[in-house]
């Protein structure tokens, strides 16, 4: 008697869980972020928690439309692109208002490439996903 043979087949990879963090910036206007990559996530955490005070401010390029977790500003980071710093140049600086008042500008002289890095910017809460 000949069995078939049976070769299991690994469930597809979960896609990792997005997470959404509270900023502000010197300006005290907040708005909300969204990780989805993992290391990322602790990191942010990390943060919030007191638990690590590295890389404390955010960076990434930012999308000019409103997103549903962010609905006051009519930008946002651009998920994929977010990251934390130490330090950074002068050129992709500006307040989180700032950035609101100057939307058109952003991607040429102001925040070239899209690129901002609130230089005061810091996380202050995790906050469920909308």
């Amino acid at each position: 008697m000949v069995l078939p043979l049976t070769v299991g087949v690994a469930p597809p990879a979960r896609a990792a869980e997005a997470a959404y963090f509270v900023f502000t910036d010197t300006t005290r206007e907040e708005a909300v972020l969204k990780l989805t990559d993992p290391a990322k996530i602790q990191h942010a955490r990390d943060l919030v928690n007191g638990e690590t005070t590295d890389r404390p401010h955010v960076i990434g390029r930012i999308l000019k439309r409103q997103a549903p977790y962010n609905p006051r500003w009519s930008y946002h980071y651009n998920p994929d692109t977010v990251d934390f710093f130490d330090a950074a140049i002068e050129v992709c600086d500006a307040t989180i208002p700032y950035v609101e008042e100057h939307l058109d500008e952003a991607g040429g002289a102001f925040l070239p490439g899209l690129v901002w890095c609130p230089w005061t910017s810091r996380l202050i809460r995790e906050v469920p996903a909308p």
